[in-house]
């Protein structure tokens, strides 16, 4: 399955951009799924058509869907939702309250990642785009193989393996006292066979032959600047990025004095974009005249944006990280484009490299040449940072 996601900054127009290139993947025959993880769906307002939780059949070869966390909780957390309440209610909540305190925060992301990996499993369809949230959430949610890894391997095993053994000691003490059972093995079992899940979905999202994100942008400075950082936080996250899309440009037809300026600082951001993102591929889009709501507004789009290519295609592959030996000495390389040297943090604990880029975080299974190495140095060289390593004596 081809699985492509779309992101960029709130309001650049990456709804759009998704529902275009699904239309585009239908009209090429590809059984084609697009979901939306956004929890402030517009993609049925982009097709204007109503959807719902299940994929809802738009037209040839094209389903539409829009996540809905309530449904995800009770069909893949139910168990613990069930828990969560009784513990909240025991605790003096009433049940509407303990229902809507049962989901957690965080928890759009995380089911997010679910839905993906049960179509990628069933395999129904033959390319999933997914609308995601905007730029950070979208992020939170593509790093969270590697956080709930790290908590799973240290904590959260240990634990349910501690309550499984203690639960039928301590439950006849506990219940009297607090008002509320221990968690039974169900309810202990059910976030660790999330991070399964969740563990193997990462291996396809961090696989360029089969996962892209294409980035959304807008020619304005702010936008840009969001647009690099997340750029360089999903290399830092070794998920490939391998189109940007340049939207809402002012086309040269407009000739009102009023957008002159406007024009001009377009321009000068335009160059920006091919610069900075340099060597990915730039797709400009014009400014329509009217709003992109429609099937039929949406065709014009989807025109404009793929004319006669096949939006499947990797537009850009590149291996964001890799290591280099020489002859004994190792170096790790990440793809990091626009990030300085002194923005980055890296911190290694044994077999383990943390690399810190502002409140971004990312641990590193060290590969074995690596793991009883220490870094000895790092620099930026071609949007690469490169660390060395070797070992205690030859330091």
């Amino acid at each position: 399955m081809r699985v492509i996601l779309m992101t960029g900054k709130g309001g650049v127009g990456k709804t759009s951009v998704a529902a275009a290139t699904g239309l585009r993947c239908a009209e090429l025959g590809y059984r084609t799924l697009v979901l939306s993880t956004d929890p402030a769906h517009s993609l049925a307002d982009s097709f204007d058509i109503e959807l719902s939780h299940e994929p809802r059949l738009i037209r040839s070869n094209l389903w539409g869907a829009e996540l809905d966390a309530l449904m995800e909780l009770e069909g893949n957390w139910g168990a613990v939702k069930r828990y969560i309440t009784q513990v909240l209610q025991a605790r003096g909540l009433d049940a509407v309250q303990a229902e809507e305190l049962a989901i957690l925060p965080g928890m759009d992301e995380i089911f997010g990642l679910v839905r993906m990996k049960r179509h990628y499993d069933e395999k129904e369809y033959d390319v999933l785009i997914i609308d995601s949230a905007p730029t950070g959430t979208a992020l939170r949610l593509l790093s969270l193989p590697e956080v709930s890894g790290w908590y799973m391997r240290r904590f959260y095993k240990p634990l349910q393996k501690m309550s499984v053994a203690l639960r039928p000691l301590v439950e006849p003490l506990f219940k009297p006292i607090a008002g509320f059972s221990l968690p039974d093995k169900e309810v202990m079992d059910a976030p660790y066979e999330f991070y399964e899940q969740i563990e193997a979905l990462e291996k396809v999202l961090t696989d360029n032959t089969q996962t892209s994100v294409r980035l959304v942008t807008n020619p304005e400075k702010m936008v840009i600047k969001e647009s690099l950082r997340a750029h360089a936080y999903l290399s830092l996250y070794n998920v490939a990025t391998d189109l940007v899309v340049a939207n809402r440009i002012i086309p040269d037809q407009v000739t009102d004095p009023f957008f002159q300026r406007w024009k001009e600082n377009q321009q000068q951001y335009r160059q920006e974009i091919h610069e900075n993102f340099h060597p990915l591929p730039v797709k400009e889009v014009p400014l329509f005249s009217e709003e992109m709501c429609g099937l039929e507004a949406l065709e014009r789009l989807k025109e404009t944006l793929y004319a006669s290519e096949d939006p499947t295609q990797v537009y850009y592959k590149e291996n964001t990280i890799r290591v280099v030996q020489d002859q004994n000495q190792y170096s790790l390389e990440l793809y990091l484009p626009g990030i300085p040297k002194d923005h980055i943090q890296l911190n290694k604990t044994g077999d383990e490299l943390n690399v810190r880029i502002g409140n971004h975080r990312r641990n590193l299974v060290l590969p074995q040449a690596l793991a009883a190495l220490q870094p000895t140095g790092a620099k930026m060289e071609e949007d690469y940072l490169k660390i060395r390593f070797a070992d205690a004596v030859s330091r």
